[in-house]
């Protein structure tokens, strides 16, 4: 990663430990079958010759597949090509490495550390006990299937369908929520509220965060409005941190249930409105996490109109089960006090308008002076009125300002006071005055149902000089959408270019590609039945997904092609290919789902990202492997009797011709 300028990040880590798997795979594969050769009387130097002449093209294959997966996805743009690198750059160099210590080291090992088989002992006995009528109960399937390839086949394409109709129905967001450690506080007051009654809330805020299990530091910034990036007296932004992930073990302590608890407490305020807001999984994706809608005033149709459509949203959106909460600081009717300037009279009395506003900066507001050093500390000079004297507008009638001549005139003179309503600011976005909705999804629904039903809720209540956008983590999540379906379709067309270039033909990859759906039929499958969603992290495991499942079938297409070529029938090549090839699939892809588990069981700080990769390739890996030992072998019959219904049969040779005597 450092010679790529790249950090050691989550996803990098999550790569790693994938890698580890992926390493063991090779290896395993080249210990297994030469330990198969030295069973059968051969030396370990003679054995580990014969086990490179078997599996060097699988190795190559497989390596071959896992970088053609990965590396075109390093090239996406936007945060998604972010999030891909990473992982992707991380495992295709583990599959190089992993390939050449398979084809270097791992045989020199072998010739030196295996030894002559001199018989069986208490754990292969234990072994062959349980595993030998597993293998030969194996074997009389495939070869019950084989007699029926063609309904196989109908039921294999009635799981594609139903898998691609189960994908479309699972719930898909874009990154799951993350315990990140501390939350955000959102205070807002009745308009026009003063500071001192936003101080009174937040010291009852810091009453309750000081009660609350789980809560160790807090600090307010009153003031402060986080969600308009605005300063107002009647708002305030809170800072929670909870203790320890070590500390926080139970259920009670976790982020939904503390979450839930602040909530709660906070909802029996009735003099202020406070909502709690998980932060963003990825720092910078906006305020907090959820999701944040700017209604847009398009034709100029006034800032009443703007905050009653928008609570009209609002409301229609809370009547909505799959929201979980929807709330706007967007306000049109402040109280305000507008300073009316005869400009026609400051002229004639010589009075420059920007003294004017100077003066009243200076002493209503603030204005910078210089900075000065003391204390090996750099402090700012500002000049601003007592606040006795910016809070009476009487007092407006006792500031002087110069004229060109240099004689003070009184401001009472020049100003008119006047009450009125107005919003306090008005933020735009892509050029239009906006009000934002903050919310999110309710519990146990996905953030991609939420912006649907909110969608569907402005095109309903909006009128046509009203329009919407979506910002934060929300525009990045309907930015990229559809996008997972280009990733796939490139994966799957990768793979098979690799492997028509291995096998010189290009109906024989078929035999390989199709065992993906049944990969990704286990990652729906676990997804659904843990109850989280469709999101970023579960595609980056689909892609690993469709090259592991193709691991598993390359071994066997791989020894079923070379019997075949050896003169066995078709059947026979298959069932023999199957058998011999069952215990290397089993040992390489449960020490791979066996490695998976702590991600899937994982806790702490990015237990969420951790579990969402880990769930998608543990179901996966279950899958590809149960299902994929009984449809490989039909698939490889299906396909190759389609290339020798057109090109006829191959070209027989001799097994010594294929792999050398040693």
């Amino acid at each position: 990663m450092p010679l790529l300028g790249f950090s050691v990040n989550m996803l990098t880590l999550f790569g790693l430990v994938l890698a580890i798997g992926i390493v063991v795979d090779d290896a395993i594969v080249i210990v297994e079958n030469a330990t198969h050769h030295i069973e059968r009387g051969l030396s370990p130097r003679d054995a580990t010759i014969k086990a490179m002449t078997e599996v060097t093209g699988p190795v190559i294959a497989i390596t071959l597949v896992l970088m053609a997966v990965f590396l075109p996805t390093a090239f996406l743009g936007g945060i998604t090509g972010q999030l891909y690198r990473q992982f992707a750059l991380t495992i295709a160099a583990t599959a190089f490495i992993s390939a050449v210590n398979a084809l270097t080291l791992k045989p020199a090992q072998c010739a030196t550390y295996l030894r002559p088989y001199t018989g069986k002992n208490f754990f292969t006995r234990v072994f062959d006990f349980f595993y030998k009528p597993l293998e030969w109960f194996y074997s009389c399937c495939i070869s019950q299937l084989l007699r029926v390839w063609w309904l196989v086949l109908i039921a294999f394409v009635g799981i594609a369908i139903f898998t691609g109709w189960w994908y479309q129905k699972t719930p898909t967001g874009f990154l799951p929520t993350e315990d990140q450690g501390y939350v955000i506080i959102a205070v807002q007051l009745p308009d026009a509220a003063s500071l001192d009654r936003t101080r009174e809330v937040t010291e009852r805020m810091s009453k309750i965060f000081a009660n609350t299990p789980g809560v160790e530091h807090w600090f307010v910034l009153g003031g402060f409005s986080l969600l308009d990036g605005t300063n107002a007296s009647n708002g305030a932004t809170a800072f929670a941190a909870w203790s320890d992930w070590s500390k926080r073990t139970t259920p009670d302590l976790s982020q939904e249930s503390l979450v839930g608890r602040l909530q709660k407490e906070f909802a029996q305020m009735q003099e202020s409105f406070i909502l709690v807001l998980v932060p963003p999984s990825i720092q910078g994706l906006g305020v907090a996490g959820g999701f944040q809608m700017q209604i847009e005033d398009r034709e100029g149709v006034g800032p009443e109109i703007l905050q009653e459509r928008t609570q009209a949203v609002i409301d229609e959106a809370r009547k909505s089960p799959e929201i979980g909460g929807a709330s706007s600081s967007f306000r049109a009717g402040v109280p305000q006090l507008y300073l009316n300037i005869d400009r026609v009279k400051a002229e004639r009395m010589g009075v420059m308008l920007s003294d004017v506003f100077a003066t009243l900066q200076a002493n209503l507001g603030s204005v910078y002076v210089n900075d000065f050093n003391k204390f090996d500390r750099t402090y700012q000079v500002r000049v601003q009125a007592d606040a006795r004297f910016r809070s009476d507008p009487s007092r407006l009638r006792r500031l002087e300002v110069r004229n060109r001549t240099g004689h003070r005139v009184p401001l009472a003179t020049l100003l008119t006071p006047e009450t009125r309503i107005g919003p306090q600011s008005i933020i735009r976005y892509n050029l239009y005055p906006t009000a934002s909705i903050n919310g999110g999804a309710a519990p146990g629904v996905s953030s991609g149902e939420a912006l649907k039903v909110m969608e569907s809720v402005a095109a309903k209540v909006l009128p046509r000089s009203m329009g919407f956008d979506w910002t934060g983590i929300a525009y990045q999540e309907k930015r990229i959408s559809g996008e997972a379906v280009f990733v796939f379709a490139l994966a799957v067309l990768l793979v098979y270019l690799v492997l028509a270039a291995q096998y010189e033909s290009w109906l024989l990859p078929l035999a390989v590609i199709l065992v993906v759906p049944l990969g990704i039929f286990g990652v729906v499958a676990a997804v659904n039945f843990t109850g989280t969603d469709n999101n970023m992290y579960t595609q980056i495991g689909v892609v690993l997904i469709i090259a592991l499942a193709s691991k598993n079938a390359i071994l066997i297409v791989e020894f079923a092609r070379e019997l075949r070529i050896q003169g066995r029938s078709i059947h026979e090549a298959a069932i023999e290919a199957a058998r011999m090839r069952f215990r290397p699939i089993l040992m390489t892809s449960f020490a791979f789902i066996m490695g998976v588990l702590p991600l899937v069981w994982a806790t702490g700080a990015a237990a969420a990202s951790r579990r969402a990769l880990g769930t998608a390739v543990f179901g996966g890996m279950i899958t590809s492997t149960v299902l994929a030992v009984f449809f490989v072998p039909v698939f490889y019959v299906a396909v190759q009797k389609l290339i020798e219904f057109w090109n006829g049969p191959p070209k027989f040779i001799s097994a010594e011709e294929v792999h050398p005597s040693v």
